[in-house]
């Protein structure tokens, strides 16, 4: 857009005018689909209007970090696929897919979301390591939130392979699944100039001028924040967006726990 066009749509955002007719404060229609792939022991697609992503888990055995040698590891990894939108290119992860591996991982993590203990095999030597590979299908703004929600919807869809101590079985799944304590649910307000709404498309999101994730857990707790853009935040907008943030994650997490 624009400079003409930005502020046209600011103007449209203080009448509480959006360009597909929804409220500041509401996503588009969320979908969750669990299993997609017949070959991760985990996968989820989540659309989020024309926002499309899939998330696979993989189950691997391993060695433990040397200072954490009773915990299992977890490994985030996203791919914007050129297929999913004309910006991203085919090579190395750019900054914009390490960022968003980033903000998954640290929701995961930060939440401890998941008992890393329960994925030791045996102390020092054997743990479960779990591989969460993000891609991108469509890319219509949202990426951020739609990245995580799919990787915590594969990440309760996932049982663990078969494994007789020495090899693991890929061919069989068993009914185990994997030892989540919390679900963290992030969502991620932007500001443009003094607006703040959730849940952008690719239009509005060319032209915010910050954003913030907020990931909380079902009683209302923080577990991890992430910030992006130029634009700095004040003490007051930072408790606005985080009140605006708690308050949407209740219904993204409704759509969790049907799974």
């Amino acid at each position: 857009m624009s400079n003409d066009q930005k502020q046209h749509m600011i103007k449209s955002f203080k009448q509480g005018v959006r360009f597909d007719e929804r409220g500041l404060e509401d996503f588009r229609k969320l979908t969750i689909s669990c299993k997609p792939s017949k070959t991760a022991e985990g996968s989820a697609v989540v659309k989020l209007g024309d926002t499309e992503v899939i998330a696979g888990i993989k189950m691997m055995v391993g060695t433990p970090f040397p200072d954490r040698p009773e915990d299992g590891v977890i490994m985030v990894n996203a791919e914007f696929l050129p297929l999913a939108s004309p910006d991203f290119e085919s090579g190395p992860p750019g900054i914009d897919s390490i960022e968003l591996s980033r903000v998954v991982d640290r929701g995961i993590r930060e939440s401890h979301a998941m008992d890393l203990k329960k994925l030791c095999i045996k102390k020092g030597e054997k743990v479960w390591i779990v591989s969460i590979d993000i891609c991108t299908l469509n890319d219509d703004g949202n990426l951020l939130d739609a990245a995580a929600l799919a990787a915590l919807a594969a990440l309760k869809s996932t049982r663990f392979p078969g494994y007789d101590g020495e090899e693991v079985n890929y061919k069989e799944l068993t009914d185990d699944k994997l030892p989540l304590a919390q679900e963290p649910i992030p969502v991620t307000v932007y500001k443009a100039g003094d607006v703040f709404f959730v849940d952008p498309t690719k239009e509005e999101q060319k032209n915010v001028d910050a954003r913030l994730t907020i990931t909380s857990l079902g009683d209302g707790n923080l577990c991890a924040m992430q910030k992006g853009g130029e634009q700095p935040f004040t003490l007051d907008e930072i408790s606005k967006i985080v009140d605006l943030a708690t308050k949407r994650s209740k219904d993204l997490r409704k759509e969790i726990d049907k799974l």
